[in-house]
């Protein structure tokens, strides 16, 4: 499973008149609350008619459920979703239906949650999953912390995908990307998996100012400031442009671990973005929210934390 996961939720896992008293409610909320705000997306079904549902005061929406919703808003982990049915939903079940006709266009990592009532409608559907009885459903218990992946593109774009499709800011960090080496040719076909979409997310890539290490360290950038720039723009701006993003490449004195961080996500990834190598295989992990913080503070220039050496855009 991704260590982004999409789910839908039906309205009334939000309603209290769903449970037996409010009580039951917000402890079943609290069920779903980290896991979606640190590790989840939720389908904002028929572009937006899901969440404009919550701003009626026609059903007794609980507190904490709106603030989840915002929360949600506010972070970015609201996705539409085009409408697939011919109608409008018109109760929970309808709800329900449109979700999973959605799977058939973009298939779930995660599911669709409900409450007993929706549940019973569609007993038989593995993908439909009382709130109360998350811990049976095998896609909620199959999320973890950590993914087993092989260094190939194929890959990377499996479980970056919704880091790539979904987030606002990017941010690759890897000491020696240099996508004119081999094990990071692929790195512009990774790239354009954040375009073709309104707005353009922000994407930066930050490495090392040197080449090699030990004896073999170079610091080309020495005799020809643009190196760098000249092997970024030639590779990079023609994948780049094609999918219409724009990247800003920051150039620092030194570092040596590797992340992928966004305004989702942050991983930690110990063999970088370059494909193949002497292994095969790689583990990638899923940072908290203050780690991922403290990273996007340590690679932005005005911190001061790092020495830069250059940062030029592409194209």
């Amino acid at each position: 499973m991704p260590l982004l996961a999409d789910y839908a939720i039906t309205p009334d896992v939000f309603d209290v008149t769903s449970y037996s008293n409010d009580e039951v409610c917000t402890a079943r909320l609290e069920t779903i609350r980290e896991a979606m705000l640190t590790e989840g997306l939720v389908r904002d079904l028929r572009d937006g008619q899901w969440r404009s549902l919550f701003g009626s005061g026609n059903r007794a929406w609980h507190r904490r459920g709106m603030e989840l919703v915002k929360k949600l808003a506010t972070q970015g982990r609201l996705i539409q979703h085009r409408p697939v049915l011919p109608d409008s939903p018109r109760d929970n079940q309808s709800w329900c239906a449109e979700a999973l006709e959605t799977h058939a266009s973009r298939p779930f990592s995660g599911g669709v949650i409900v409450t007993e009532t929706v549940k019973a409608v569609y007993a038989n559907e593995p993908l439909v999953s009382r709130i109360d009885r998350l811990s049976s459903a095998p896609w909620w218990a199959a999320r973890s912390s950590s993914v087993q992946l092989s260094r190939t593109l194929a890959d990377y774009q499996k479980h970056l995908d919704p880091v790539l499709r979904c987030s606002n800011s990017i941010m690759f960090i890897d000491p020696h990307l240099d996508p004119m080496k081999k094990g990071y040719g692929q790195f512009g076909a990774l790239l354009a998996l954040s375009g073709g979409r309104e707005p353009v997310p922000t994407i930066e890539i930050h490495r090392v100012y040197y080449e090699g290490s030990g004896p073999d360290r170079k610091s080309p950038m020495d005799d020809d400031k643009s190196y760098f720039e000249r092997r970024f723009r030639d590779e990079l701006a023609s994948p780049l442009r094609t999918a219409g993003l724009r990247a800003e490449v920051f150039v620092w004195d030194d570092f040596h671990d590797r992340f992928l961080i966004s305004n989702l996500i942050g991983i930690s990834l110990p063999n970088g973005f370059d494909t193949g190598g002497r292994y095969q295989d790689t583990r990638w992990t899923r940072l908290g929210r203050d780690d991922r913080d403290d990273i996007q503070r340590e690679f932005d220039p005005s911190s001061n934390r790092r020495k830069l050496h250059g940062r030029f855009n592409i194209p």
